[in-house]
């Protein structure tokens, strides 16, 4: 634990609340804490999403562009973490630099002002980072945050600090009886079982194929060894197509045992999906993602889901209408020009 980083913080403009006071993240003594809020967050949001310890631990075992014990903050009421938050940065490619933030604020203790009071802090802190790291002044900068259509607290917060909808993403769900289209693989191409082996052409052809996509930043040997030891990865589910020895395709297919026990239902993931540029137009997507929804009705699911940028470059959410996905819950980036 890096004690010398958990001095109590001031906010300014923090609400008068009694007990309330602010501090650095300890590490993982606070992972505990910081799993049961997140997890009140998602069912107060809706999200429908559970995180595991499991995640979180590989989550901030791998931070990149951010010193958790400088960039997070936890409010505490008499000892009992009721909020936390996390800022980081990214150089887009060829684009800006994104300052990112997020918050949890437990639900009984919104529309106090804390959220409001945070948000300022955390952009502060960002403009701080940008400075330390030596960005180019010259270069755009803007302050990024999320919200979704189940989420209208954390929507207000962000059109009231001046934050636009910069893109809009889908996650999108089918059911498994839904009939699956026909859709045979490409002549040439193969579906192989991963093996260890297979897992840097796999992580390389991924990065390769999302370079044309909207907030790409370059990689590096740390996001590489952050996608090895995903806690989620389920390499025996994954449609890797080859042609030779290169990757042409894949569908990076999942599930997640913890949420389906939580919201009692049996859903797959056919996501992550990419198609590398000299295999597209060719069927390939539309042949994986129909192999990986026969074989989840094989294992006995109920439905299947997966996420699209809804400006998807390449046509993606065309595709995915077309194999029978529909919008379930709509995600947005917000922005605002950092000044």
């Amino acid at each position: 634990m890096n004690t010398s980083k958990t001095q109590t913080i001031i906010i300014p403009n923090a609400p008068a609340i009694p007990g309330l006071s602010f501090r650095h993240y300890r590490g993982e003594a606070d992972w505990p804490q910081m799993l049961v809020l997140s997890n009140l967050v998602n069912k107060a949001d809706k999200t429908e999403e559970m995180e595991t310890l499991a995640q979180l631990s590989h989550n901030y075992t791998h931070l990149k562009n951010c010193d958790p014990y400088k960039d997070a903050i936890v409010g505490e009421v008499n000892g009992e973490m009721i909020a936390f938050c996390r800022v980081w940065w990214a150089k887009e490619a060829d684009g800006p630099y994104v300052c990112r933030m997020f918050g949890n604020i437990h639900p009984d203790w919104r529309r106090k002002g804390l959220g409001t009071a945070l948000l300022a802090y955390n952009e502060n802190r960002l403009r701080e980072i940008a400075k330390e790291n030596e960005h180019p002044q010259n270069a755009p900068h803007f302050f990024e945050g999320w919200s979704g259509d189940t989420m209208p607290g954390a929507t207000a917060l962000l059109e009231s600090m001046e934050y636009e909808p910069e893109r809009y993403f889908f996650e999108m769900t089918r059911s498994i009886d839904v009939p699956i289209p026909e859709a045979p693989l490409p002549a040439g191409l193969e579906i192989r079982p991963v093996k260890e082996e297979h897992m840097r052409p796999i992580w390389e052809a991924d990065d390769e194929a999302f370079r044309d996509h909207w907030g790409y930043t370059a990689k590096t040997e740390e996001d590489y060894q952050r996608f090895l030891t995903n806690p989620d990865n389920k390499q025996h589910l994954w449609k890797v197509a080859w042609d030779g020895d290169q990757v042409a395709g894949m569908v990076l297919n999942g599930f997640f045992t913890e949420e389906n026990k939580e919201f009692n239902r049996k859903r797959g993931w056919t996501d992550p999906i990419c198609v590398r540029r000299p295999w597209r137009r060719r069927g390939l997507a539309r042949s994986l993602i129909a192999q990986s929804i026969h074989m989840f009705r094989e294992m006995g699911y109920d439905d299947t889901a997966l996420g699209v940028d809804t400006k998807n470059p390449n046509g993606a959410l065309n595709l995915y209408q077309g194999m029978g996905y529909e919008n379930k819950k709509t995600w947005i980036s917000y922005r605002k020009s950092m000044e």
